[in-house]
C-alpha cells in the first residue's frame, strides 16, 4: 500500500494537503473570480434606465422614443423609469400618456424637490439588475447605452460617461468648475471626478450602497465617489440642449457647491481655525513691537486709522466665521429633523416586476 502510494506521488494523483500552490495555479486562483464575473454578465441584464426631469415636455417626445428603441437593441427586459421633479408645464400631461406604454413608468412628485431627491426617487423605485441614469435635455445620447452594456459585461461595476472638453462654457463656470474639485479633492480619500456626471450605470450592488446611505443632504456626485467599486470611464461629447435652458444659474450651482463642500469636507472650518490663530499670533507680535517702542521711545496718542481698519477686519473675520459654522448647523438642523427627500404624489405605469410592486398592487 505505501509503495502504491509512492507511485501515485510520483505520478501526481495525490497533492499533500499543504503543498504549496505553483506560480500558475495561483494565477489561475486570482483570476478565476474576474473570470466568472464576466462569464455571469454575458447574458442581457434587465436594464431600469432613471430620468428626472422638470419642465422637459418638448425634450422627452424626442428622448423617449430613442430610448425605447436604444433598449430594446440592449435587453428585451427594461423599464423607463421618469421622475416629474414638479413640472408646471405639459410634462405630466406627456408623460401619462406615456406611462400607458408597456415599460415606461412614471413617479410624480408633490412639488419640486430638486434633481439629488429625484435621482434618490427613481433609484428606490427601480428594479434593474443594472441602472443607467441621463438626463432629460437631449444632451446624453441613448446610443452610448449600448457602449456602457460592453463595459459592464467586461467586469466593471459602474461605467460613467466622461465629457470631453468643458469649451462650450463660459469662462467663469470652467475656472468655478476647477476650483470646486480642487477643494472637494484636497484631502478626501476618494476622488470625484471633475469630467463625470450623473449620466453612467450602475450595477445593482452599487445602487443598493448609494441607497443605504441615510442622509438627506444628498451631494450625489459625491456620494458614487464614496461608494467606490470598480468604475470605467467612456469619453463623450455631450449634445446641445435641444429645448428650453438649463435650471442650474449661477446662484443654483453656488448652493449645489456649498452642499458638496458642507457635505464632503470639514476644511471650512480647518481653514477658519487657521486664520484665528494667525491673527491671534500676528496681534500678539503686533502688541510686543508697540510696547517695546513705548518704552524705547515713547509715542504720542495716534492710530486712530488703525484702530478702525482692524476692528473692520476682525469683525468681518468673526462673522465670516460664524456664517462658515452656520452651514454646517444648518446641515445638522435638515438631518435631525429627519424630513423625507420626496413626497410622491402619483406613480403611474408598469415597469419591471419586483415582489414589492406586486403586494403593492394586490
Amino acid at each position: 500500500m505505501n509503495r502504491s502510494r509512492a507511485q501515485n506521488d510520483v505520478a501526481g494523483d495525490w497533492s499533500a494537503p499543504n503543498a504549496p500552490m505553483s506560480a500558475v495555479s495561483r494565477t489561475s486562483a486570482c483570476a478565476s473570480p474576474q473570470a466568472d464575473l464576466t462569464a455571469q454578465r454575458r447574458r442581457p441584464p434587465a436594464i431600469s434606465c432613471v430620468i428626472p426631469c422638470h419642465n422637459e415636455e418638448q425634450n422627452l417626445g424626442r428622448l423617449l422614443p430613442m430610448l425605447s428603441e436604444a433598449l430594446t437593441d440592449c435587453s428585451p427586459s427594461w423599464e423607463v423609469i421618469v421622475v416629474d421633479d414638479g413640472s408646471t408645464d405639459s410634462t405630466p400631461l406627456t408623460l401619462s400618456r406615456w406611462a400607458q406604454t408597456p415599460g415606461f413608468r412614471v413617479i410624480q412628485l408633490s412639488r419640486n424637490f430638486g434633481k439629488e431627491a429625484a435621482l434618490t426617487a427613481g433609484l428606490q423605485a427601480c428594479a434593474g439588475e443594472v441602472v443607467v441614469m441621463m438626463d432629460a435635455d437631449m444632451q446624453h445620447p441613448p446610443a452610448l447605452i449600448a457602449t456602457f452594456i460592453q463595459r459592464w459585461q467586461e467586469g466593471h461595476d459602474v461605467v460613467y460617461a466622461s465629457r470631453m472638453g468643458r469649451g462650450d462654457e463660459s469662462w467663469l463656470k470652467r475656472h468655478g468648475a476647477g476650483l470646486f474639485y480642487a477643494l472637494i479633492n484636497a484631502s478626501a480619500r476618494f476622488k470625484v471626478r471633475p469630467d463625470a456626471g450623473d449620466f453612467r450605470l450602475m450595477d445593482r450592488k452599487v445602487v443598493d450602497a448609494l441607497l443605504s446611505l441615510p442622509e438627506r443632504n444628498r451631494f450625489m456626485k459625491g456620494l458614487y465617489a464614496w461608494v467606490g467599486f470598480d468604475g470605467v470611464a467612456v469619453p463623450y461629447v455631450p449634445d446641445s440642449r435641444a429645448h428650453g435652458l438649463s435650471r442650474f444659474n449661477p446662484l443654483r450651482l453656488i448652493g449645489l457647491s456649498l452642499d458638496g463642500l458642507t457635505a464632503f469636507t470639514t476644511w471650512p472650518l480647518r481653514v477658519v481655525s487657521a486664520l484665528g490663530f494667525t491673527l491671534a499670533l500676528l496681534s500678539f507680535v503686533y502688541g510686543g513691537y508697540l510696547t517695546a517702542v513705548y518704552f524705547l521711545y515713547g509715542h504720542d496718542v495716534s492710530g486712530w486709522t488703525t484702530i478702525v481698519v482692524g476692528m473692520m477686519l476682525l469683525s468681518g473675520i468673526q462673522l465670516l466665521s460664524l456664517g462658515v459654522v452656520g452651514e454646517y448647523i444648518a446641515r445638522i438642523f435638515a438631518e435631525v429633523k429627519g424630513r423625507p427627500l420626496f413626497v410622491v404624489k402619483r406613480d403611474i405605469g408598469h415597469g419591471l416586476d419586483t415582489p414589492e410592486r406586486r403586494n403593492a398592487q394586490q
